[in-house]
């Protein structure tokens, strides 16, 4: 397995530094400037991929170039020296007038991130930057190079509305990161499935929030054996019979159906306190059953309530339709209805591609996506082709 490090420009030059010292041998180095394809996850085993926009050189004039170099490069250890050299000229001349401190703090900024900048350049793998034009050049696959380009989750939505095939088609060379909208000052996060559905490879969130699009994430990388990558369906890989891109919004015939039968839940009365739910009386439970998917997939069913019972039994299947099940996951949610705002009482999401059939003693979260120590549901999952 590999990790992918997405570096913030600010802190490009002090990261770099960091990452060799601390990596070593691990930092994987691409062979050229500009990859045409990326690196299969294979080849990266055990190595560090760094993703990021490329400084930039300063403009300068070819005289100052030559006195930078010297007609040699000099080493990234020489190169953070001279900048502490810099410093320390500066501290000690206090005579000089502010125009000329201006001009050598300049110029030594400068030096400095020229040797560092062909020090580090060559260690970026998956390149980052802003793209220009419309939304529809911005995802335009350029055939000589692969890259990375990032869109907020307003874009992302309107990009899917209006451009939904260009995101196919880009997804499938290049790396496209979503990232929630700034407004979001509460921590609070996105519908991912969104960019899943358009071949996404990066869906950043706010882990600080515990809602339910957190869940969801937790859910999609159960797969896989939770190792933290899953591979995206084909038809989000390949193009299709006739060059067609997938389309999460076109209606297709069902090719998986999903029953889920709901028998009981047990474990509340040993993890939760006696009053926890209802002071005076015992809870009353029901089961939230829903698939999370493309728009014709999506479905939310419940149970009944079970009244002033610590050991609820339902006894009740719920059957779903699924026309892209790769791209579906079952959200199961256990509340106590109150009078006013329903109690939670315990969550877990799973991928469809990942069920079997039969009968399951599911365990349930918290909030965090934390396990309880007892709270299990009895289930049975069914799949019928």
């Amino acid at each position: 397995m590999f990790v992918l490090l997405h570096i913030r420009g600010d802190f490009f030059f002090l990261f770099m530094q960091m990452a060799i010292q601390i990596f070593g041998e691990m930092l994987y180095c691409p062979e050229t400037d500009y990859l045409t394809e990326f690196p299969s996850p294979a080849s990266l085993k055990n190595m560090v991929v760094i993703s990021t926009k490329p400084p930039k050189e300063s403009p300068q004039s070819e005289g100052t170039r030559h006195d930078v170099s010297n007609g040699s490069e000099s080493s990234e250890d020489e190169s953070w020296e001279l900048q502490d050299s810099m410093a320390k000229v500066k501290t000690i001349d206090k005579n000089v007038s502010d125009e000329e401190k201006l001009e050598d703090i300049n110029t030594s900024d400068y030096k400095v991130n020229q040797q560092s900048t062909r020090g580090y350049k060559h260690l970026i793998t998956i390149h980052g930057g802003k793209s220009e034009g419309t939304m529809k050049d911005r995802l335009k696959v350029d055939g000589g190079k692969v890259r990375r380009l990032s869109l907020s989750e307003k874009k992302l939505k309107t990009a899917s509305e209006s451009h939904g095939p260009d995101l196919i088609r880009f997804t499938q060379k290049n790396i496209l990161r979503i990232f929630p909208r700034g407004e979001r000052v509460q921590s609070s996060n996105f519908k991912p499935h969104l960019g899943w559905m358009y071949g996404a490879q990066m869906v950043a969130f706010n882990m600080q929030g515990h809602g339910k699009s957190l869940r969801l994430m937790q859910g999609m990388f159960k797969a896989n054996g939770g190792c933290g990558y899953v591979k995206k369906p084909e038809f989000l890989i390949q193009k299709g019979a006739h060059n067609e891109a997938f389309d999460p919004k076109k209606t297709l015939p069902v090719k998986q159906i999903l029953k889920v039968k709901v028998y009981k839940g047990v474990g509340w009365r040993s993890d939760f306190s006696r009053t926890h739910f209802d002071r005076f009386s015992p809870p009353d439970f029901y089961t939230k059953v829903c698939i999370v998917g493309v728009g014709a997939d999506s479905v939310k069913k419940k149970t009944s309530v079970k009244t002033d019972n610590w050991y609820p039994v339902w006894d009740e299947e719920f059957e779903f339709r699924l026309t892209v099940p790769e791209l579906a996951l079952l959200r199961i949610e256990v509340k106590d209805k109150d009078k006013t705002t329903d109690d939670f009482a315990g969550q877990t999401c799973l991928p469809v591609s990942e069920l079997k059939c039969g009968f399951r003693s599911v365990p349930l979260c918290d909030l965090k996506g934390k396990k309880f120590n007892s709270v299990k549901l009895l289930l049975r999952f069914q799949l019928e082709t």
